[in-house]
């Protein structure tokens, strides 16, 4: 059985449609891409995952139970890393590991999981000192303090620099191999193809195609049988945005294969 499954899910806030049909099936041990436009629905998507949104309908279940009516019990197996991560300037690194910690009944030992992160050094300094990339090392390592079976990490090096985001690579693959299952919002193209191992591309609310990332160059291949072969897409990135542009014209793709 799938560790996390959503079939139809649909959110809306008042008059606005954020999720529309999403349809997503993760198996346990992998990292799950989540790729799409800003506004297309990926936070929407996870906060519902998380219990944090309750979805207005559609058959959700993660862990083998629905987050709606579960929270608390998923809260102790889910880490979510939020797209920003703001804690007052003067916590200092320790204590903010130290008091999330304390939410858990079995957390990882704070001072091991701040060597994983390469935090270490750090755990005197101020939230306030730290650079953007220390940061996010810290953002994961409070989603991570619970030893959860899941974390989701959403837009998790947005806004860092080329060497700051390798960093987080290494990071990501490494959780996954302690038996995370990883779940990644993401619009870094080349972030998703050098760390999932399979993805969803999610568009106007709505699931529009899902594989591997070669799956899904030969998708976008195959959708345009007219384009000249010098044309075609060569990687993820010439694959998302041929599968997106030809949602404009092509309705079917919108539905879930």
């Amino acid at each position: 059985m799938p560790i996390i499954e959503a079939r139809n899910l649909r959110k809306t806030f008042a008059k606005t449609i954020a999720v529309d049909d999403v349809n997503l099936s993760i198996e346990e041990g992998e990292i799950f891409g989540i790729l799409g436009p800003n506004g297309a629905g990926k936070t929407t998507t996870v906060e519902c995952l998380t219990g944090m949104q309750k979805a207005d309908s559609g058959h959700l279940r993660v862990l083998g139970l629905d987050p709606a009516t579960h929270v608390a019990d998923l809260r102790r197996q889910v880490g979510y890393q939020l797209q920003s991560t703001e804690l007052p300037d003067a916590m200092r690194v320790g204590e903010a590991i130290d008091l999330f910690a304390s939410f858990y009944p079995e957390p990882l030992q704070p001072a091991e999981l701040l060597d994983t992160v390469g935090l270490s050094r750090l755990r005197k300094s101020a939230f306030g000192t730290l650079s953007g990339g220390e940061k996010q090392r810290l953002s994961i390592a409070l989603a991570l303090v619970g030893d959860p079976r899941i974390a989701v990490l959403d837009e998790l090096t947005t806004g860092l620099d080329p060497q700051g985001r390798r960093d987080i690579w290494r990071l990501i693959d490494g959780i996954r191999h302690r038996g995370v299952t990883v779940v990644l919002v993401t619009h870094f193209l080349d972030e998703a193809q050098a760390l999932c191992d399979r993805l969803a591309i999610v568009d106007q609310g709505r699931t529009i195609a899902t594989g591997t990332p070669p799956e899904l160059i030969a998708h976008a291949e195959m959708s345009a049988p007219g384009i000249s072969q010098d044309a075609r897409p060569v990687n993820l990135e010439d694959a998302y945005l041929a599968i997106i542009d030809s949602t404009v014209d092509a309705p079917e793709w919108k539905k879930t294969s």
